[in-house]
């Protein structure tokens, strides 16, 4: 099995009287697809936000590349956020600047790269999404596919060795919801970034899974390869399961 670049360890994690995480262990392989699958408010979210620092975890360490990130200082932390991209819900793009400037914004804000460099780069990922004859015009004028598209151009404009998707298809019908899938697929097989995944789009998503972890009551089981997942004798996991991909898959 690869080696680890991302480790939680004994994660304990509550919101006041609330238990979300007990005492969570996880390993996430480099270079590898991660799918974080389970039901609302068992604590997926919660996980990416962990492994990005932006919250703390009550007991336990994280570890990126073997280092624990609870114990970093703030540009510690940034100098470490530098190497994810994230995907949020919505792509989060700025609804006051174009398609292309959304893109540009991480080259601008966080390189020295100069104006020429910048707009070589946008073209050619614009291009790359197909979305090279759309750079002017807002998010409110681009559809939810192209909004994914874009978010995902901007995401990988510094090159990060880990990205994180957060319900990457929420919104989006099965058809669209496909097409970014083999997108995801595809720029990971090009990049060859760490991907984790968190979806509810059950069963399309173990598609691009090398391993799945399924979320419950703040622990978790992890299924390597997926299709083991339908054969777990986990009532919890057989009931997600029977509701989310039917009773044929549980034949």
């Amino acid at each position: 099995m690869t080696q680890p670049i991302i480790q939680l360890v004994n994660i304990v994690k509550s919101f006041d009287s609330q238990l979300v995480l007990d005492h969570l262990n996880l390993d996430f392989p480099a270079g590898k697809t991660t799918v974080i699958a389970g039901a609302s408010g068992q604590g997926k979210s919660v996980t990416l936000k962990l492994i990005l620092g932006l919250i703390k975890p009550d007991s336990g360490q994280i570890l990126v590349d073997g280092r624990d990130i609870t114990e970093m200082r703030r540009k510690e932390l940034n100098d470490i956020r530098a190497d994810f991209g994230v995907l949020f819900q919505g792509a989060a793009l700025l609804d006051s600047l174009t398609l292309f400037e959304n893109v540009a914004l991480p080259l601008q804000e966080r390189t020295n790269l100069n104006n020429k460099k910048i707009h070589e780069q946008v073209r050619s990922s614009l291009v790359q999404f197909g979305l090279e004859d759309h750079e002017d015009k807002y998010p409110a004028q681009l559809s939810g596919g192209m909004k994914k598209r874009a978010g995902l151009a901007r995401a990988l404009q510094l090159k990060p060795r880990i990205m994180l998707f957060d319900e990457p298809t929420t919104g989006l019908d099965p058809e669209k919801s496909m097409e970014i899938y083999r997108l995801f697929f595809d720029t990971q097989q090009k990049f060859g970034y760490t991907s984790i995944i968190v979806s509810h789009d059950i069963p399309r998503i173990f598609n691009l899974a090398d391993q799945v972890v399924v979320m419950n009551r703040g622990r978790v089981t992890t299924f390597m390869p997926p299709e083991e997942i339908q054969r777990s004798e986990i009532p919890e996991i057989k009931s997600l399961i029977r509701h989310t991909m039917g009773d044929i898959y549980m034949g």
